[in-house]
């Protein structure tokens, strides 16, 4: 996203905001509650030019952590303990990678889901998700406590709410859930499979809804974190073992921790990238947070003041996050 981009996608703020609940009367705003709030300092943790890094998940049986880099067209593995990261190109931009198993992964490309097996590097087509608008691409995504995938479009200019929100069954069957979608991002859901959090980064907000584990339906929606837009834009999210929302801010220079119960900001994490992308806990205790940035959109002089920003950065939060659900395929 461009800084034109960004104004442009906060200009719609208010009318959405306007359509949905308000956050609760003890509620304050991310300025009003950041003065109570200490500082964490994320460090560098794999140096990489990614292009636009996102998509952090744990594989929990491998103790690996699968990201990608959007524009760069690629999977990533990183394995901690020796930081090694292996790259898989794929054919087009990556919106996001969710494990199957040890082997096997789901990824969402421009125009649909497939399944991509990392020892052979063979994709099979899933599903095709195309069928909201010829001008998105499938961008972010994760998986239910159900095990199907969720994931979102946007628009290729990331301006005009053509976008959606869609459910993925392991037999490649899909329900849109969403529409007039600008640039669809983080995605999680509550231990007690009661209620799902949801960006749209055009929004400003993080909205909640109350969701059903069974059938998949969504309803309820509301507000339940608002920022100021000169804090930056939500981009991708986590969700820790206390139910609290960790979301990487993209021309933000951090990672912000809420309390969704009460709209408050807990937490900041600083880093030393201009554009933070999104988050995941991870190691084998899950209390690491992992980080990734993007290269894309800045300009020289941010560029001389952030020589790691593409990279992936650490933090340990003193929080443990949870065990991120893989997707069912159907057998």
């Amino acid at each position: 996203m461009n800084k034109l981009t960004c104004y442009l996608l906060l200009a719609g703020i208010i009318t959405k905001i306007t359509s949905c609940q308000t956050l609760p009367k003890n509620h304050q705003t991310a300025e009003e509650s950041s003065e109570k709030v200490s500082n964490l300092q994320a460090k560098l943790f794999y140096k990489i030019n990614a292009r636009l890094g996102e998509g952090p998940i744990w594989n929990y049986l491998t103790n690996r952590l699968y990201w990608v880099d959007i524009e760069g067209k690629s999977l990533h593995i990183l394995d901690p303990a020796t930081k090694q990261d292996r790259s898989i190109t794929m054919p087009t931009q990556v919106g996001t990678v969710v494990p199957i198993d040890s082997v096997k992964v789901v990824v969402a490309l421009v125009d649909g889901a497939f399944i991509l097996d990392i020892e052979t590097e063979q994709l099979n087509h899933l599903a095709g998700l195309d069928s909201a608008n010829l001008g998105t691409r499938l961008n972010d995504g994760k998986c239910d406590p159900a095990g199907r995938l969720w994931v979102g479009s946007m628009d290729w200019d990331t301006s005009d709410p053509i976008g959606g929100l869609f459910m993925l069954e392991g037999d490649g069957g899909s329900e849109q859930k969403l529409d007039s979608v600008t640039v669809s991002n983080g995605i999680v859901w509550t231990a007690d499979q009661q209620t799902m959090y949801y960006i749209d980064s055009n929004m400003g907000t993080i909205q909640g809804f109350d969701y059903d584990v069974t059938s998949g339906t969504i309803n309820n929606e509301r507000t339940v974190v608002e920022i100021d837009s000169s804090a930056g834009i939500l981009d991708g999210m986590a969700i820790d073992e206390e139910g609290m929302l960790w979301v990487g801010l993209w021309d933000g220079d951090a990672v912000l921790r809420f309390d969704p119960n009460t709209g408050d900001q807990l937490q900041r994490v600083d880093v030393p990238a201009h554009n933070v992308t999104a988050c995941a806990f991870g190691g084998r205790n899950l209390d690491s947070l992992f980080i990734t940035t993007a290269r894309e959109d800045m300009t020289e002089k941010e560029l001389e003041k952030y020589p790691d920003a593409g990279s992936v950065f650490v933090v340990v939060p003193g929080v443990k996050g949870v065990k991120s659900d893989f997707f069912h395929l159907a057998e």
